[in-house]
Formats: structure tokens, sequence, C-alpha cells
């Protein structure tokens, strides 16, 4: 049984970026043609932004139905995680099909990584681009942002669900001012970061 382990929340580390692009190497080579792209999402990818010790991979592909995408994915070590789908944000007109994901994860010994493989065009793969590129953009919200984690890891530091109950919502938060921010500013993903 996979245990989610307990909730710290670090200072940025500067070495993060380096690990993503050690990573991102080691699956551009494992996944061959099924990656469209390999991005650094999270926290670790936004520069100052306090984070999990944990760096966060999405894989692009063109469909999640493939069924030697998860051999090509546990070639590199990272065993699939039970969550099968994105958070729905409250009040979104999305079809489930678009909050499909796999979820793989590297631990100890190895670096702890979360993969996330989500199909190309999907709500759920342009999110995780938009939010990054919006903190990145806006150091007074990642600030705002990286206090909430901290004071949840301080309240909830073994109670992932509870975490991630009050995180999720915070963040859809973030997401209005970030669409509005794609739009004002005609933002499109950047090229892949692997």
């Amino acid at each position: 049984m996979q245990v989610a382990p307990a909730i710290v929340i670090e200072d940025y580390c500067a070495g993060w970026p380096d690990d993503f692009r050690a990573i991102g190497s080691s699956l551009r080579s494992a996944l061959g043609g099924f990656a469209l792209r390999i991005d650094h999402i999270g926290s670790t990818a936004v520069p100052g932004l306090a984070a999990k010790d944990v760096i966060d991979v999405q894989i692009t592909v063109e469909s999640l139905d493939d069924p030697l995408l998860q051999t090509a994915v546990e070639r590199t070590g990272a065993e699939r995680f039970r969550i099968e789908s994105d958070h729905l944000p409250p009040g979104a007109d999305i079809d489930e099909s678009d909050l499909r994901k796999q979820l793989y994860v590297l631990q100890p010994p190895a670096r702890r990584v979360n993969i996330h493989v989500r199909q190309s065009g999907r709500f759920n793969q342009r999110y995780p681009l938009l939010c990054r590129d919006y903190l990145r953009a806006h150091p007074g919200a990642a600030a705002a942002y990286a206090a909430i984690k901290r004071q949840l890891a301080t309240h909830f530091p073994d109670d992932v669900e509870a975490y991630y109950a009050v995180k999720d919502p915070t963040f859809d938060l973030l997401m209005v001012g970030a669409d509005e921010w794609a739009r004002s500013t005609a933002w499109e993903p950047p090229p892949s970061d692997a």
C-alpha cells in the first residue's frame, strides 16, 4: 500500500530546476515518442516559491489509452499511483474526460518525483502550465500561496486529504486571476521544458 509522506513545506531550493532537467532527460529517453511535451510544473517550478521537496513533472501524451504507455513510464522506476483524475474546480463546466490523468511516483531511495501524465489539449493539461506561468509573473500571488501552504502544513502535516481539501480551492481562486491574465496577455504555453 502506498502511503503519502508527511507534508513539509521548504524554502525554495535553487537546485530544483537542475533536478527537473535530469529527470526530464531521463523521461525523454524512456518515453521517446510517447511524450509530446515534458514540463516542470508545480511549486518547485516557480522561482522563489516555497514547496514540498517533490519535483512535479507533466508528460503530455496523445492518448491516455495506449496500452504501452504505463509500461514506458514504469521503465523509469516510477509506480502508478491510485489517483485517476484531477480536481474539478467548483462551478466549472468541464467534461470528466478533461480531468483524466495517470499519476506515477518515484520515491526514496530515488529523488521524490510526481509524474502527471495528461492528454494534449485537455483542460487539466493546460491548467498546470498556466498556473506555473501566472505565479512566475506574479510574485505577490506566489508569496500569498506559499503562506497558505505553510499554514496548511503546520495544521495538517499528516493529513493529506485535509491539506488538499483546502489547497485545491485556494488554487481555484488563483486560477480566476490566471485565466484573466492569460486572456489579457494572449498567453500560450511556452515550448516544452525537456
